[in-house]
């Protein structure tokens, strides 16, 4: 396949693209640029295409490995290593959530699902009047959004939905609950169903076959392998001085004994909601509000598994295309909490250690496979006066890891999605229903399954859940008291440093936060442009 697909990557390498591997690096470096950008994913990818279309001289900083479509081979053992933070097995904790987050050079938008959704008009009001932001109205958000959706290729999903979504269309059918197809930012996609292990084809316009590249041919330089460890400070001059860092060997785990130091102008963090903390908290440099690492919020996912008559092959076909977001409106914002619900695709891998049940049990369901759907509820954290979140914290080796209480109000979430799923799996002609719960048994009717989710124990680590968004801990705000940046990501307390990723939303955003992201770091680093020119 990759022989008949250009190779994006290694053209541009071939044509002359400044991108250096920290693993290759033999000497220590030391680097200067206008503006740093430590990671590559939705905001950086971002912010360093509008920077360098402005004329800047950006130097983009990346943790992770440079892969491109040559080395996606659709393999879960290989991707997950490879992609993906802590090889897809970073968790809370406690243990309660797995955390599906990417680690490469385009970051989380090289291995998503391609789910595209504005921040809905409920969460920017609640930002508005809550929060200290009234600038973020949903007419003044449009512009970013609109050219977000074209730079990117978002739009309708016109194919016919893959079996495993039409099983939730069906349900939701039957039910009179209201769907729609979800909008993809992809391009020519081939319809495989294996983009959470990289785009072999480059349909899906993820950071790395876009921004990155256009950032590339206008003369920024990228150094992957090259793990952030600290930013030092000038405290007089309330700014960052420096950026230190470590190489990685090939692994992409190891420090190679290799480190580097830039001095830049401006620096963009963009590391994701949990990185992008950790290096401020690893750097002493937390704000005066002291909400560093707080209130970082999930998206808690719980997962309800059915086996259909049809034979559907939920492993085929574009991954997420119908939602319904009926229950994220049945009750009041700061109330119960809403859920949206989409489906997952199911692979072999992740399935063995996301479903429950060990040995021949599981395997007896595995076996089942092309007949397996699977519905997921992404509850909507943040709103809820009892929904705090989570904190990052930092392990004694410097890592970020998420403490992520379970409390009432999502254990509350998770049955009510539970029985909302099963409901809608057995409306959609399931033979059997069963929530991915290590008590639970497949059940053979709505009944049965009703009684049985009504009695679950509500425990971390019995009940699997899951995300693959994290949102908060760096939260924009009006009130410097109150919040970590102003409204295009400004750091209230040190004058040359913005943040342009996830971690700046107050709240989560109660739908999959690729655009939000994206919309938000073009906001920022216009806005971010606009004031190093007059600089």
């Amino acid at each position: 396949m990759s022989g008949k697909i250009p190779d994006l990557i290694r053209q541009g390498l071939a044509s002359g693209w400044k991108a250096m591997d920290g693993a290759a690096q033999r000497n220590d470096l030391f680097l200067s640029a206008d503006v740093a950008v430590i990671g590559s994913g939705a905001g950086g990818g971002i912010a360093a295409e509008a920077l360098s279309l402005a004329g800047l001289d950006v130097l983009l900083l990346e943790e992770g490995g440079l892969h491109s479509s040559s080395d996606f081979r659709l393999l879960e053992a290989k991707a997950y290593p490879e992609l993906y933070q802590e090889s897809a097995s970073r968790q809370t904790l406690d243990k309660a959530i797995t955390i599906l987050q990417g680690r490469a050079v385009g970051g989380s938008t090289v291995v998503n699902w391609t789910s595209s959704f504005r921040t809905p008009p409920d969460t920017l009001l609640w930002w508005q009047e809550n929060h200290g932001l009234p600038g973020l109205s949903v007419e003044a958000m449009r512009p970013w959004f609109e050219q977000a959706e074209r730079r990117l290729g978002i739009g309708p999903w016109l194919a016919e939905p893959n079996g495993n979504n039409l099983v939730l269309e069906r349900g939701c059918l039957a039910l009179g609950l209201r769907h729609a197809r979800i909008p993809r930012n992809v391009r020519g996609c081939w319809n495989l169903g294996y983009c959470g292990m990289g785009c072999p084809t480059n349909a899906k316009q993820s950071m790395l076959v876009t921004c990155i590249p256009s950032a590339l041919s206008r003369g920024a330089r990228l150094l992957s392998r090259a793990r952030v460890d600290r930013l030092a400070a000038d405290p007089a001059g309330k700014s960052i001085s420096a950026i230190e860092g470590s190489f990685l060997g090939a692994d992409g785990n190891t420090p190679s004994g290799r480190r580097f130091m830039v001095r830049a102008r401006h620096v963009v963090l963009a590391a994701g909601a949990i990185g992008t903390p950790a290096i401020l908290l690893r750097s002493g440099l937390a704000d005066a509000s002291g909400q560093t690492g707080r209130r970082t919020f999930l998206h808690p996912v719980t997962l309800s598994a059915a086996l259909m008559p049809e034979r559907i092959e939920p492993y085929n076909g574009a991954p997420q295309s119908v939602y319904s977001d009926h229950y994220m409106h049945t009750q009041p914002l700061d109330g119960a909490l809403g859920f949206k619900l989409e489906v997952p695709p199911i692979h072999p891998l992740l399935a063995s250690v996301t479903f429950p049940g060990f040995g021949s049990e599981q395997a007896s369901l595995l076996r089942q496979l092309p007949h397996l759907h699977a519905t997921l509820a992404l509850m909507r954290d943040g709103f809820h006066p009892d929904s705090r979140g989570g904190e990052v914290r930092l392990r004694s080796d410097g890592s970020p890891v998420l403490d992520y209480p379970l409390n009432d109000v999502i254990w509350d979430g998770a049955r009510r999605s539970w029985l909302a799923m099963a409901e809608l799996q057995f409306a959609a002609g399931a033979r059997l229903a069963m929530p991915l719960h290590e008590a639970a048994r497949p059940a053979s009717s709505w009944r049965q399954a009703r009684a049985m989710i009504e009695g679950l124990p509500l425990r971390a680590l019995q009940a699997r859940l899951v995300s693959a968004h994290v949102m908060g801990g760096m939260a924009m705000g009006g009130d410097p008291s109150l919040s970590v940046v102003d409204e295009w990501g400004g750091h209230w307390t040190w004058r040359n440093l913005t943040v342009l990723d996830g971690s700046i939303f107050p709240t989560s955003i109660g739908a999959n936060p690729q655009l939000s992201v994206y919309a938000f770091a073009l906001r920022g680093a216009d806005h971010l442009a606009r004031t190093l020119a007059r600089g």
